[in-house]
C-alpha cells in the first residue's frame, strides 16, 4: 500500500473517531439537560406538593395535577394508596391536619429518568421531623414512578453524626 493511501486512511480514521467522539458528546449533553430538567421539576413539584400549604387547596391540587404528576401515576410507599388521586388526597388531609407543614432539600441527585431528593419534613415548626429519600421516575416533565423511605429524627442518636 503507498504512502499517500496509508496517510488517507489515517485521515478518515481519525475523522471518524472525532464524529463518534462528537456523537457521544451530543449525546451526553442532551442526557445532562433532560437530567437538569428532570431534576428541577422535581424539585418544584415537591415545593407545591410539602412546602406550600399556604396555596388554595384547589390551586395546589390543579398544579399538581396539571404540571407534576402523571395521570397513570405508580407509587412503590406501602403505606401510601397507588394513583395521581390518592395521593393528592392524601396530602390535602394532611394539610388540614398539620398547617405548619414544612420540608428542605438536603441532597440531590438525578440519573436519565431518575431523580432522588433527601429530605427533611417536620409537621410542626417545634418537632424533631422525619428524614425521607425520594426517588422520582420521569416521563415528558411529569412524575411518574415513586419511590419512598423514611425514618423519624430520634431525640438522642447513638452517634454524634446528623442524619442531614
Amino acid at each position: 500500500m503507498s504512502t499517500g493511501k496509508i496517510a488517507i486512511r489515517v485521515v478518515l480514521f481519525a475523522i471518524s473517531i472525532l464524529l463518534v467522539g462528537c456523537e457521544l458528546n451530543a449525546k451526553g449533553s442532551a442526557e445532562t439537560a433532560l437530567e437538569e430538567f428532570n431534576l428541577k421539576k422535581a424539585l418544584y413539584c415537591m415545593e407545591i406538593l410539602e412546602n406550600r400549604p399556604d396555596l388554595e387547596p384547589k390551586h395546589r391540587i390543579d398544579i399538581l395535577r396539571n404540571e407534576c404528576y402523571s395521570e397513570h401515576f405508580i407509587e412503590h410507599s406501602p403505606n401510601i394508596p397507588d394513583g395521581r388521586d390518592a395521593l393528592l388526597s392524601l396530602f390535602e388531609s394532611r394539610y388540614k391536619k398539620y398547617p405548619k407543614l414544612s420540608m428542605s432539600i438536603k441532597r440531590t441527585a438525578s440519573d436519565g429518568d431518575l431523580v432522588w431528593l433527601h429530605l427533611h419534613v417536620k409537621h410542626t415548626p417545634e418537632s424533631l421531623g422525619g428524614a425521607a429519600i425520594q426517588i422520582f421516575r420521569m416521563e415528558e416533565g411529569k412524575i411518574v414512578e415513586h419511590w419512598g423511605v423514611g425514618q423519624s429524627v430520634p431525640k438522642e442518636s447513638k452517634n454524634s453524626n446528623t442524619m442531614f
